[in-house]
């Protein structure tokens, strides 16, 4: 079974079409890239996945269950679009830590939010909250930041602030870890620190969906491709095949473009 159902999807802000008929589905553990040239729709279908823009047309699901319909008759209450956030974990690219917050409270600064909504929060407050800090600073270990715990975003690395934003979105158990050009604001030299990290997920069977123009990282990391052009899925399938043979002539281009 799918853990996720795109089913056409569009999305047109003011005249502009930037999402034209989108349907996908991506398995349990699997990792998906979306690749295209800059402008095609793919940062804006992250952003309909995550409920930060709210598609027009189309449904979404989640394990067989409808967590978005467009043509439905009520809209989504503002506690309905929390709920359903939590099914997804989004990576910026630029970041967006707190900078008023160390690593660690970065880390634990959603969880402790949504713990404050607990019933037994009040009796168990200590409890929850060294619950939490135990759960963060193992996932900053695990991200090679144990010695960065108590650091604010100002005295990391750009590499650092981004695997710290990486375990922020762990921290949440997201059904899915969405990337939205996860190095695209990094050095080069810095770039490989956030893929290595990146790989490790993949290798945990991590179920991701990664937005990047790293042409050789996409198609080594993902089990599948996505190759968008214009606010469409022009190609879709396994990801080495289609980086390797593309059917169609803008993939073939766009590719060539990326190995000149």
């Amino acid at each position: 079974m799918a853990i996720l159902d795109v089913e056409h999807i569009c999305k047109s802000f003011g005249r502009t079409e930037v999402l034209k008929d989108i349907s996908f589905s991506l398995e349990e553990s699997q990792v998906l890239s979306i690749i295209g040239s800059s402008g095609s729709g793919k940062t804006t279908l992250l952003r309909c996945l995550n409920f930060l823009e709210t598609p027009d047309k189309g449904t979404m699901k989640i394990r067989d269950k409808v967590i978005f319909d467009a043509g439905a008759k009520t809209g989504l209450s503002e506690a309905q679009i929390r709920e359903n956030r939590l099914h997804f974990g989004l990576v910026f690219q630029s970041f967006n830590l707190f900078p008023q917050y160390t690593a660690l409270g970065n880390v634990m600064l959603a969880p402790e939010l949504e713990a404050k909504g607990r019933p037994d929060y009040k009796e168990k407050k200590k409890e929850i909250h060294a619950e939490i800090e135990a759960q963060a600073m193992e996932l900053l270990k695990q991200i090679g930041l144990a010695d960065r715990m108590n650091n604010y975003p100002h005295q990391l690395s750009g590499g650092q602030c981004q695997r710290v934003a990486i375990a922020r979105a762990l921290a949440m158990h997201p059904d899915i870890l969405c990337f939205d050009e996860p190095t695209s604001a990094l050095d080069p030299e810095l770039t490989g620190e956030v893929l290595k990290v990146i790989r490790e997920l993949a290798e945990q069977k991590t179920t991701m969906i990664i937005v990047t123009h790293e042409m050789s990282f996409a198609r080594d990391v993902a089990d599948v491709a996505i190759f968008m052009d214009d606010g469409y899925i022009l190609e879709q399938g396994n990801a080495k095949e289609l980086f390797e043979n593309p059917t169609q002539e803008r993939t073939k281009q766009f590719l060539r473009n990326y190995q000149s």
